[in-house]
């Protein structure tokens, strides 16, 4: 992990091309500080504000509009804190400690005529020092890996464990079928069961199959009769031979 010493490169964090500066009177209290006791109407310095970091350090920087020059610096180490400052009355102003090169430090007043410049000032320093916060705790797990307590996942002395693998398979075959309800036929071997014969068709066979019949006694009839008509003829004829003779004899 990199040290803080070796951020040597500044990255612009937000630009703002009009801020405007007040001086403030002294705070004779723990109150908050209210920005309707500044001179509002009349700014003391109005330039450009420019929002850098280098490492883990911000630096609210007030610049010239034209030539660019240094007008004040802020070094920011912690947001929110005593270095930027919000107001009680308003969002558009804050409460900004400068500090030159010997280490003085002085208070001074900062306001945005706008209120979406206001809020990405805010935002800006906001998400710098949350990186910070997550640089810093992943810092802490780099060095103490093992402080985090482990999982002991292993068997104590003495202890099993049991695995009832495949036994609910076994279960449903080894299961007897019951032997009550309704039983199903299994299907014929084509596959496909014949539909039932509709009423219809059994009407039409059963009145086939009475025709049918009453034709074949008709028919028997007819044999019969003609069947006990033909050898009559031989009987009278027989009948008649043997009265013949008689009668022969008897004429004699």
């Amino acid at each position: 992990m990199a040290s803080e010493g070796q951020f040597d490169y500044e990255s612009v964090l937000c630009v703002k091309p009009e801020v405007n500066v007040y001086r403030i009177p002294p705070r004779a209290s723990n109150r908050a500080v209210r920005a309707a006791d500044w001179k509002l109407d009349a700014p003391d310095w109005t330039g450009r504000m420019r929002v850098t970091a280098r490492g883990k350090v911000a630096y609210v920087k007030l610049e010239d509009k034209v030539s660019g020059e240094l007008f004040a610096q802020a070094p920011v180490e912690e947001y929110p804190g005593i270095t930027v400052e919000t107001v009680s009355d308003s969002s558009r102003y804050f409460v900004l400690r400068i500090q030159d090169d010997n280490g003085r430090s002085a208070f001074i007043g900062i306001g945005f005529g706008d209120r979406g410049d206001a809020f990405d000032f805010n935002v800006a320093l906001q998400d710098h020092f949350k990186w910070v916060k997550q640089e810093n705790e992943f810092t802490k797990q780099a060095q103490a890996p093992d402080s985090a307590p482990k999982l002991d996942l292993g068997f104590k002395e003495g202890q099993t464990i049991t695995l009832n693998i495949g036994q609910s398979k076994k279960k449903d075959r080894s299961r007897p079928q019951s032997s009550g309800g309704l039983g199903f036929l299994p299907p014929p071997p084509g596959g496909k069961l014949a539909p039932p014969p509709s009423s219809r068709a059994t009407n039409l066979n059963t009145q086939t199959t009475a025709g049918g019949a009453d034709t074949g006694c008709l028919l028997d009839l007819d044999s019969s009769n003609s069947n006990s008509v033909a050898p009559s003829n031989p009987t009278s004829t027989a009948n008649n031979d043997l009265w013949g003779d008689f009668d022969s004899v008897t004429l004699k």
